[in-house]
């Protein structure tokens, strides 16, 4: 089945779809982001796909094209706190839930990247594992909430300098760890993630 063809078989039966993805679990520090898609059948966008195997230049202009041609979209996140209270899993599908309510239009189904679903998104709903791969939506919103995570990271790091957000993203690298190592945490890191965990009594 080619990528866009689940999107094109749900979207001729009438229904609105929206593709669902996060950018962010992984991270030792920032918010996880999610975002929400419903394309526009008569303005196909060319070259979707899983934002990790895109460029970031890549990414960026489909991100734009995406805001332009969608029918709807919203990008949406839990923030460090909610990740370090809930788990990072209930984090994620309270991001994904947020940008699912935040559409213009309410979509009649979502299909969401992954084996699990978020409760209450008030519509039909279907996980599909490996779907940013597979659903043109699905890859729209994996592109847009990677490029809204990574603009995050730029933010923060202006903010926090010392710890090199924009070049690691928040990830475990072996530079991330040294300047947590340096530095001890800020608050933009995760405490409830081992690697930041052991910082605190």
């Amino acid at each position: 089945m080619e990528q866009a063809d689940l999107f094109d078989i749900l979207a001729h039966g009438g229904m609105r779809v929206a593709g669902i993805d996060e950018a962010g679990r992984g991270p030792l520090a920032g918010p996880v982001f999610a975002a929400a898609v419903i394309l526009d059948p008569e303005r196909p966008i060319h070259g979707l796909a899983d934002s990790k195997t895109l460029s970031a230049a890549r990414r960026e202009q489909l991100a734009l094209t995406i805001r332009n041609q969608a029918l709807a979209w919203c990008i949406a996140s839990a923030s460090v706190e909610e990740i370090d209270s809930l788990n990072i899993l209930q984090a994620t599908m309270l991001a994904m839930r947020r940008a699912c309510e935040g559409l213009a239009v309410a979509p009649d189904k979502a299909l969401i990247d992954g084996n699990r679903l978020p409760v209450g998104l008030g519509c039909l709903a279907e996980a599909i594992v490996k779907g940013d791969a597979k659903v043109a939506s699905i890859s729209a919103a994996s592109i847009l909430a990677k490029t809204a995570r990574d603009a995050d990271c730029l933010v923060l790091h202006e903010s926090y300098p010392d710890y090199a957000f924009d070049q690691h993203k928040g990830y475990g690298t072996a530079l991330h760890l040294l300047r947590l190592q340096e530095h001890g945490p800020c608050p933009a890191h995760r405490r409830s993630f081992a690697p930041v965990k052991r910082f605190f009594p």
